[in-house]
């Protein structure tokens, strides 16, 4: 079969919420929900942290996490691309291992209500379409391009941002748009080399609820998952 080989990565810096990754939620750090959850994962064959913070790799440690080398410093910067991790991630274990990767599995940490399903769905579609380079989770979003999302123009007044010839008055006729979620990227790794970005790609989504897909990038993202957490818990 398939080697898959899925990364947690965790950054020491982070814009939004300072050390977003330890932050405690729930009461555990927020990166134990996406060690845990790679964890359940059976289609998953080994599973690493990249990281260049001692204090996420060990607490990651802790919890029963790989870490088996620290993450260059010039491909952790802000404005480090996560393509060139993942390629260097792959070259370095396939040298350690002596042995290939086939597919490569993201998972974000910013994404703790991902469930392994979420998962087995992505690495499934990838494997049962050979033409497919990369699968993606995404939801069903609250706002449409063609109905209720606008752009301003060099006057100042605001447009919508996909007019079409007649203008759509219920967001029932508009066609349907998705949201991607970083839950979840399943990619074939020649698609590493292949392209320079995953938008260039040959690529399909799996859908998942809103709520699985929340992606914590401020305060208001952790207080809100920190409610959906213990509402689910009661």
């Amino acid at each position: 079969g398939m080697r898959s080989l899925c990364t947690i990565c965790a950054r020491g810096g982070s814009k939004g919420v300072s050390r977003k990754n330890i932050r405690p939620l729930n009461g555990r750090p927020l990166i134990y929900y996406t060690i845990e959850c790679a964890r359940a994962c059976p289609e998953l064959d080994r599973t690493v942290i990249s990281t260049d913070d001692e204090e996420f790799a060990q607490i990651a440690r802790q919890y029963g996490a790989d870490v088996p080398f620290m993450r260059p410093a010039h491909l952790a910067q802000d404005t480090s691309s996560k393509w060139d991790v993942f390629r260097n991630l792959v070259e370095t274990l396939e040298s350690m291992d002596q042995r290939r990767v086939d597919i490569l599995v993201d998972l974000d940490t910013g994404v703790p209500l991902r469930k392994p399903e979420d998962i087995t769905a992505c690495i499934q579609t990838i494997l049962e379409n050979d033409d497919v380079d990369v699968v993606v989770t995404a939801y069903m979003p609250d706002r449409n391009p063609y109905f209720n999302m606008v752009e301003v123009n060099a006057e100042g007044y605001a447009t919508v941002s996909k007019p079409m010839g007649a203008a759509i008055t219920r967001r029932q006729d508009a066609p349907k748009v998705y949201g991607l979620s970083p839950a979840v990227y399943a990619i074939r790794r020649d698609a590493l080399w292949k392209y320079d970005h995953w938008a260039h790609s040959k690529m399909k989504i799996c859908l998942i609820p809103h709520d699985r897909a929340v992606d914590i990038d401020t305060e208001l993202d952790f207080r809100f998952v920190e409610f959906l957490m213990k509402t689910q818990d009661s």
